[in-house]
């Protein structure tokens, strides 16, 4: 199990003012340590006060795989408040200071998927991945919080497909339902991402905080909600 301070669990590369993150913890779930590094990862983003674009990808098939329950199984006392831990970090992907775009490389299910919205574009790998909420199949109905967050950027008969049936995605698929903006080659997914981000990086990050917050007002009050 990795440490909580891990940094090889999610990674950050410069390209100019575009922060690329790299997600390489495996399937790239999220449990205690991911979840820590994502927000020690934000809150060194945001503290840069330049301009600013952020990308997110995984590595090879996985975007990423939803909960570790696995590890929830297993923490122990270490879970206790873990899934409030997780809303948290989804409201605050939601309204992050700056232009996200999620380069979807492969499979987004669940929580990866839940994730996927909080970006404010995504661009997802045309011959190999589903994104899909399979809670249906598994038993595990979806949290208010998680339900807002997928609600706030998908077409209501996307939402209620994707929701009720457990539906799983290809890109061609996503994109014809509006979860996606764009559909490119393995190659070039993370290039196309990175020149979104980039053509968006030197827009005012107080503004689009601002905005994001007064959009996604809901989604914030029911990740954080007690």
């Amino acid at each position: 199990m990795h440490e909580p301070d891990d940094a090889t669990i999610l990674t950050v590369e410069r390209r100019g003012d575009v922060a690329v993150l790299r997600w390489t913890d495996g399937e790239n779930r999220f449990n205690r340590p991911s979840v820590a590094r994502w927000n020690a990862v934000l809150d060194e983003l945001e503290a840069d006060d330049g301009p600013l674009a952020v990308v997110c990808v995984g590595e090879g098939r996985i975007f990423s795989n939803g909960l570790d329950l696995d590890w929830i199984s297993t923490a122990g006392g270490e879970a206790t408040g873990f899934i409030d831990d997780l809303h948290a970090l989804l409201g605050r992907f939601m309204t992050f200071p700056a232009y996200t775009v999620a380069a979807i490389n492969g499979h987004a299910f669940a929580a990866g998927a839940m994730l996927s919205m909080g970006f404010d574009a995504r661009v997802m790998r045309a011959d190999r991945g589903w994104w899909c909420l399979p809670e249906v199949d598994l038993g595990l109905p979806l949290t208010d919080a998680m339900l807002s967050t997928v609600a706030a950027k998908l077409p209501k008969a996307t939402l209620h497909d994707a929701a009720v049936t457990g539906r799983r995605y290809t890109a061609a698929q996503a994109l014809a339902a509006g979860i996606v903006e764009e559909v490119a080659d393995e190659a070039d997914v993370l290039e196309r991402a990175v020149q979104r981000a980039a053509a968006n990086a030197g827009k005012d990050r107080s503004v689009i905080g601002t905005h994001k917050r007064m959009l996604y007002a809901d989604v914030v009050a029911a990740c954080t909600a007690d």
